[in-house]
């Protein structure tokens, strides 16, 4: 989708674990933000004619040695600018104030004392208001010009602004749905302090993304990786619909899918499916097993499998004929966890992000979901009418149960997962309650550990069940299943999954943990 028309707001990254949801916030307020590096030219950012600026939380000290920072200019920019947690101590640092250690840390949830209610980030919000804190270090002296317009107990200035310049600093996390009023505070930044109209829409996203496709690709060959989960299905309608049967979708089965989940894909968009597509099944179990044999660490397991899918589109490439493009269904967070989007330390590697290797024979790759996030997706298929039970489907990882192994994976282990997690599914939909978790999954861990089945002693392996309440995917919390649930469960993996023994439930929050096991 051509973004240039839309108002948008940047977020510059220091490296902060929240940026994907400061973003994401902005976005809920119907306004285009995209996440760059602290690192990108001053001039570059000035071309983009942003409305407003976001500064990001980070894990440097602003007065540490090669801690990352920015210029003074880009204050000066004529745009409004709002730094968070260590982008408010960078703002006051750079522009005279003081940062130092703090005499206590804050964090987690406190009590903030607005000192200033006519502020127009707390317009309408009652003070003390509850903030999500994350700091070792506080702005001991706000910078000339500044106004101190709240505090707590430990901080001096938890939020300061020059308004006349529409530069405004606040040392907690508006982001977090901790904060209890931080949408509120973001919304008010983007919305009376920039200005912004919000005139960002999903509603007219596919028609232009449709137009923008035609355009681009004309008569040219396309491939498309379908693996059957909303994204890479969502761009497959996409395509179909803006280049038709010149477009090939291939499936690759690489017997690492939710049980029965290869059969359910080529039913849907399968010669029998609803869908004008052209559509390949290729059953390439054994070459990902053989790839994969011994391997553990999950990074080199994602970049195993995702160098294995190019190769089998390659070889599918040839088979068809001359191909002009390849389709991936990469969706913004995965832009940003691969370290191309932002700031940020590398979360995770990904087969559709990176560029092409040089041994790839396509000319392009095209991502035309690469700007949303994954609601904004479903917002988008639901709009191309794609039956809601795909398009609302559990999110599953690119590299599916290779990552929810933990340790080498053989083809007894995938059966094993496979099946307790079907046995997981099925009772949470009986129980009612499968609506209430945002992702919910079994996991096979590494641990084995001795046991008694019948009269013998067994020494099999332990299941891992995770479920995540979550409105965006970048925090989440741990559902609160019955405990009657939990036990039905645990006593169908026992009896009906071969060389299982244990079954543990992961009640972590992220953070600090990922909502996968990996």
């Amino acid at each position: 989708m051509n973004t240039a028309k839309h108002e948008r707001v940047l977020v510059i990254d220091f490296g902060g674990q929240y940026n994907q949801l400061v973003a994401r916030r902005v976005r809920e307020c119907n306004v285009y933000c995209e996440i760059y590096s602290y690192r990108t030219p001053l001039e570059e950012i000035r071309g983009m004619n942003p409305k407003g600026i976001i500064l990001t939380g980070g894990p440097d000290s602003v007065y540490a040695e090669n801690a990352a920072s920015c210029s003074p200019e880009l204050f000066s920019l004529g745009v409004p600018v709002l730094g968070l947690c260590y982008g408010a101590q960078l703002m006051m640092q750079v522009l005279g104030g003081r940062v130092e250690r703090a005499p206590e840390r804050e964090y987690g949830k406190t009590e903030v004392i607005i000192d200033k209610a006519g502020s127009p980030l707390f317009e309408g919000i009652d003070s003390p208001t509850v903030c999500w804190m994350s700091h070792n270090d506080y702005i001991s002296q706000a910078a000339p010009g500044f106004e101190i317009t709240a505090h707590t107990g430990n901080c001096p200035v938890a939020a300061a602004e020059n308004a006349g310049r529409n530069l405004y600093a606040i040392q907690f996390h508006p982001e977090v749905l901790h904060t209890e009023h931080g949408f509120e505070m973001l919304r008010h930044f983007v919305m009376d302090v920039c200005g912004c109209s919000g005139d960002w829409r999903m509603d007219d996203f596919a028609e232009s993304m449709i137009a923008e496709l035609k355009k681009k690709i004309g008569s040219g060959k396309v491939l498309c990786g379908l693996s059957g989960g909303v994204d890479s299905s969502v761009a497959a309608v996409l395509l179909s619909k803006a280049v038709g049967k010149n477009l090939t979708c291939v499936f690759v089965d690489h017997g690492l899918l939710r049980k029965s989940e290869g059969d359910m894909v080529e039913e849907v968009f399968g010669p029998d499916g609803p869908y004008d597509l052209n559509f390949v099944r290729v059953n390439a179990q054994d070459r990902f097993y053989i790839k994969l044999a011994g391997v553990q660490e999950p990074e080199r397991k994602r970049k195993i499998i995702g160098e294995e899918f190019i190769r089998v589109f390659e070889d599918e490439a040839k088979k068809i004929g001359h191909v002009d493009y390849l389709v991936q269904g990469t969706i913004y967070p995965d832009v940003v966890e691969s370290g191309l989007g932002g700031e940020s330390a590398v979360i995770k590697s990904h087969h559709n992000v990176g560029g092409l290797p040089d041994y790839v024979d396509f000319r392009e790759i095209i991502e035309p979901l690469r700007d949303l996030f994954k609601d904004e997706v479903r917002q988008v298929g639901l709009r191309l009418g794609i039956p809601e039970k795909l398009v609302m489907r559990q999110p599953f990882p690119g590299p599916g149960l290779g990552i929810r192994i933990i340790g080498d994976v053989t083809a007894e282990k995938v059966k094993m997962v496979q099946d307790a997690d079907a046995i997981f599914r099925e009772e949470m939909e009986r129980a009612g309650i499968n609506g209430e978790a945002s992702q919910y999954y079994a996991a096979l861990t590494n641990v084995r550990s001795v046991g008694v089945m019948g009269d013998e002693r067994t020494y099999d392996y332990a299941i891992a069940l995770r479920s995540v309440n979550t409105v965006d995917f970048m925090t989440a919390d741990v559902t609160e299943i019955p405990y009657s649930v939990l036990k039905t469960v645990m006593n169908r993996i026992i009896n009906e999954v071969d060389h299982v023994n244990r079954v543990f439930y992961d009640i972590t929050s992220k953070p600090p943990a990922t909502i996968e096991l990996e």
